[in-house]
């Protein structure tokens, strides 16, 4: 079996342990996904021209055919799938974030050329995206449920009745929270950014 075929069942084994609610599978899944996903942004960013944002619910879509053997899986484990990498993509997303504004101050922990970080994401979108990423964290403390929501709709594009599916609530409690959450949301950011979102941070935010 090559190393492919290993990782699919790998996280095959891994969904379905997610499936019957084990909190150490999804621990032990995550990683397996960011990796996936690192590796396709990065093949993403050879292939693009700069300027160009990041499409992450595409990424997302491409690593579970990658990873998954779709056969041989449920709908939920596939709900749960996405969920975990919408949390991969967040990360993913906030680095790239972050190196672009160490590349341009020319600051940071390591050198980044600054047209790597530019071509996902321009000034005012990284800026967005991680005063978003910030937000979401305080937004959690008092209001976990919207903050999950949050990342699963923004950073994985699952739909409500996706999003329902992998928190075992329904459709309208998952929109209501989405809601609750935008809400807060515009009024906690307002100050940064008076003028409005205009990048990345603007989608379904605004």
């Amino acid at each position: 079996m090559d190393g492919d075929e290993s990782r699919s069942g790998a996280v095959t084994r891994l969904l379905r342990d997610v499936e019957n609610g084990s909190t150490r599978a999804v621990d032990q899944l995550l990683p397996l996904v960011y990796d996936e996903l690192k590796a396709l942004a990065a093949g993403k960013l050879r292939r693009e021209r700069d300027g160009h944002t990041l499409n992450t619910t595409a990424l997302v879509h491409e690593a579970y055919l990658k990873l998954v053997d779709q056969t041989r899986v449920e709908w939920q484990s596939r709900s749960h799938f996405f969920a975990v990498a919408a949390q991969a993509m967040r990360r993913i997303l906030i680095n790239y974030a972050n190196m672009r504004g160490a590349a341009k101050r020319g600051g940071g922990a390591r050198p980044v050329p600054l047209d790597e970080a530019v071509a996902v994401f321009a000034e005012d979108e990284a800026q967005e995206l991680v005063a978003l990423d910030a937000a979401l964290e305080e937004l959690k403390s008092f209001n976990q449920r919207g903050a999950f929501v949050v990342t699963y709709r923004f950073f994985g594009g699952l739909t409500y009745a996706e999003i329902a599916d992998v928190m075992g609530t329904s459709t309208i409690t998952v929109r209501r929270a989405w809601e609750s959450a935008r809400a807060w949301l515009r009024r906690r950011l307002k100050d940064d950014f008076p003028g409005g979102f205009h990048g990345l941070a603007g989608r379904g935010i605004s």
